[in-house]
């Protein structure tokens, strides 16, 4: 254990527990796991379900709303960015569309899956009232994220070849690896981003955040019109910006976190943050695979449309409406984000995205059944993802995303798409079926569920990353630091 604490157990329940996290879900009942006082009574009719549905609709509500914001401003910094580069012209939106859902699609799936971790983690010692350790979590995140981020700015260095050597047409894959080569900085805005965001969630400061990410998108759209259209620097002033935006962002939620308003939680920079970093590694490996095999199963629906024929307007007409349905996304990831922190916290404690192009714009028309269809969809599955990662199924979601996008929607959008010829609608229809798939299989995991077994798990999660037994004052104490 660090810093010798005492576990929350002691051996003999330990072991009992680890017995009991070997055994099937149905095998234990509801009195493994004894819940908190704090937790809230049990249903026993319609009034009290409805009841205990208007509470918990307040609390949640009252996180989902800045974060759906919160993440509507983040996401139209990169939407911003493609639609002036429309205007400069259609080979430029193309280059920025593969850059963003490529390359910097590929990394932002990497990091923000690692950093995941940190809303199972910090979410669960929040809700136990082990403030300390969250920004211990944090600061090793960070050591983690900046790491891989070393090694991906190789993949920004060689962009151009790779693009090249996997079937983009050259025009392409030199824009966009010029480009890529210029939002090196983002990258390692991501890997300090996502940590601070996870541990401002956990804890409920949504509000500042969406502050923030407001202020910058209205500094961001403002100068991408200067720097890109007026001055007419093209995408040295689109990448300009998106550097300076996404910094802008970090820089001040960090100023936020040791201004000394997160209370226990943040107690400065601390060595403790190099301990255990393999463990610490692995959690954040499990929770990246989750996340990134979904966020890539997009990059590769921009990355298969750029094999068809006429790749400059396939590739702009699905980004466009990629862009719109990334728009829509954002409000059930604002609500994935509120549900996990639900989640962890009841859990850890307890309780169980226009060009002027003819061509371009006739494509999105044509797509726009398959775009309401998509939109549908990805406002169920990001809420039930929420849960997963709340709950800490990271590792056993993401062998569902392999099977039902990577088994079974990306070869049927590749069989619909080149053998039957469909194009660009053949691609996104059998990658839909895959995420249709995705989503029943997550709400059935959901449905049959012991949630008091979970809470079991909840609590010897806490006990093995390092914090303190869980006692009415650690409760208190969380509740006046928030």
């Amino acid at each position: 254990m660090e810093d010798n604490r005492q576990p929350l157990l002691p051996p003999s329940q330990n072991q009992v527990h680890d017995h009991l996290e070997s055994l099937p879900a149905t095998v234990i009942s509801s009195s493994t796991f004894n819940p908190d006082s704090d937790d809230i009574p049990p249903i026993n009719g319609v009034r009290d379900f409805f009841r205990e549905f208007n509470r918990e609709s307040k609390k949640l509500w009252f996180l989902a709303g800045p974060a759906i914001f919160t993440s509507i401003c983040q996401y139209s910094l990169g939407a911003v960015t493609q639609i002036f580069a429309g205007q400069v012209g259609t080979l430029d939106l193309a280059a920025v569309s593969i850059e963003n859902s490529v390359i910097a699609g590929f990394s932002f799936g990497l990091l923000l899956g690692m950093g995941s971790a940190l809303e199972t983690l910090c979410g669960q010692a929040f809700g136990a009232g082990q403030l300390d350790m969250l920004g211990i979590y944090m600061q090793r995140s960070w050591v983690i994220l900046c790491g891989t981020g070393v090694v991906l700015s190789f993949f920004y260095i060689f962009a151009q070849q790779i693009l090249y050597g996997i079937g983009q047409t050259a025009d392409i894959s030199k824009a966009a690896g010029i480009f890529a080569i210029y939002m090196i900085p983002q990258l390692f805005a991501y890997a300090m981003n996502f940590p601070i965001s996870k541990f401002l969630q956990s804890q409920s400061k949504i509000m500042v955040m969406a502050g923030i990410t407001m202020a910058v998108l209205i500094f961001h759209t403002v100068f991408s019109w200067l720097l890109m259209l007026k001055l007419g620097w093209g995408l040295v002033g689109a990448a300009l910006v998106l550097n300076v935006s996404w910094w802008i962002i970090v820089l001040a939620k960090l100023g936020y976190i040791v201004s000394g308003t997160c209370g226990r939680a943040w107690t400065g920079f601390s060595w403790k943050a190099f301990h255990s970093l393999w463990s610490f590694m692995k959690l954040s490996l499990a929770s990246a695979v989750m996340l990134c095999l979904e966020v890539w199963y997009f990059m590769a629906l921009i990355l298969f449309a750029g094999y068809l024929k006429n790749a400059e307007v396939s590739v702009d007409g699905l980004s466009i409406c990629m862009n719109i349905l990334g728009w829509t996304i954002m409000i059930s990831l604002g609500m994935n984000a509120a549900i996990s922190v639900r989640v962890s916290n009841e859990l850890g404690g307890g309780h169980p995205r226009t060009a002027n192009d003819s061509e371009v714009q006739a494509l999105v028309v044509q797509l726009t059944p398959l775009l309401a269809s998509c939109i549908v969809i990805n406002n169920i599955q990001p809420v039930l993802s929420g849960v997963a990662i709340g709950a800490g199924w990271q590792a056993v979601v993401a062998y569902v995303n392999i099977a039902c996008y990577y088994i079974v929607g990306v070869p049927l959008g590749l069989l619909f798409g080149y053998y039957f010829d469909w194009g660009v609608e053949g691609i996104w229809s059998g990658m839909l079926i895959g995420t249709i798939i995705q989503t029943g299989v997550l709400f059935t995991m959901i449905y049959r569920t012991n949630w008091n077994r979970e809470a079991s798990i909840a609590e010897d999660r806490i006990r093995k990353w390092g914090g303190e037994s869980t006692n009415p004052q650690d409760k208190e104490n969380k509740v006046a630091t928030t």
